[in-house]
């Protein structure tokens, strides 16, 4: 029962025993969450029915896609905690809908295989908002950002900051609120994340994951209401040249390494 899911599949290969003891519904189900229910929902029947619990687990540290394919939840599988991540798609932007302003384009680095991209814009504003029984825990919510664009040329990944302007010239505002009072704001020159995250390694030509603030949730009923928004809009001057690929909410302490992954049967 103290065990991680890894470890419990691999003490499982001792003996026809082990192997039992390993499968039991009661300790798979103390390593679900409260709201394992909510996820099943967003499934079709037929993929979860007659399944044990250690396949439900199984099956749920896959992601889930919910709201037309535009959000993801899933289980740690190590912890068995939250994780989500929501595309741009799901996101109000403003000019979205002039391709002189803004355009998509289909990236495999993205787990949408979808990025926005921002050409030239004076005022530059997404927002999103997500609803969800998240059980109680604190979380962080980051915004997946790519100074310049990219391609593959040659079948290596090439970066182009060519277009890239005008963030050096005002910070971008990042804020969060939830339906049970909590709220972060932060702001950031986005020409200036290389220098701020240099011992993480982060640098022009690279995803960088924006932390905006935590939240705590106390209890998953009722329903936590998430909202976040990134914006300039500082119309005195223009500026493009950045991707926008998605905001991810995760378990605060979760080591970054692990907030992805496959569960092995």
């Amino acid at each position: 029962m103290y065990l991680t899911p890894p470890e419990i599949c691999n003490l499982a290969r001792l003996n026809r025993s082990f192997r039992g003891a390993a499968s039991s519904d009661a300790v798979w189900e103390a390593k679900l969450p409260c709201n394992y229910p909510y996820m099943l929902e967003l499934l079709p029947v037929c993929r979860y029915e007659g399944l044990s619990k250690k396949g439900i687990f199984a099956l749920l540290s896959r992601p889930v896609s919910f709201d037309n394919d535009n959000k993801e939840v899933w289980l740690d599988t190590i912890s068995g905690r939250i994780c989500m991540s929501i595309s741009s798609k799901a996101m109000s932007i403003t000019s979205s809908e002039d391709r002189r302003h803004w355009n998509w384009f289909p990236s495999d680095e993205s787990r949408f295989q979808v990025v926005a991209y921002c050409q030239q814009v004076w005022w530059f504003e997404v927002s999103g908002t997500v609803k969800f029984p998240f059980p109680p825990d604190i979380y962080t919510l980051t915004f997946r950002i790519h100074i310049g664009k990219f391609h593959k040329r040659l079948g290596r990944r090439v970066s182009n900051c060519e277009h890239t302007h005008g963030w050096e010239l005002g910070p971008i505002r990042f804020e969060l609120s939830t339906s049970g009072g909590h709220r972060a704001v932060s702001e950031c020159l986005l020409h200036d994340i290389e220098q701020e995250d240099a011992k993480l390694k982060n640098k022009r030509g690279c995803w960088i994951e924006y932390k905006v603030g935590e939240f705590i949730v106390s209890r998953s009923d009722p329903v936590t209401e998430v909202r976040f928004s990134m914006k300039q809009i500082d119309c005195t001057h223009s500026k493009g040249g950045l991707c926008l690929d998605s905001v991810s909410i995760t378990p605060s302490n979760l080591r970054r390494s692990r907030r992805t992954g496959s569960f092995c049967k």
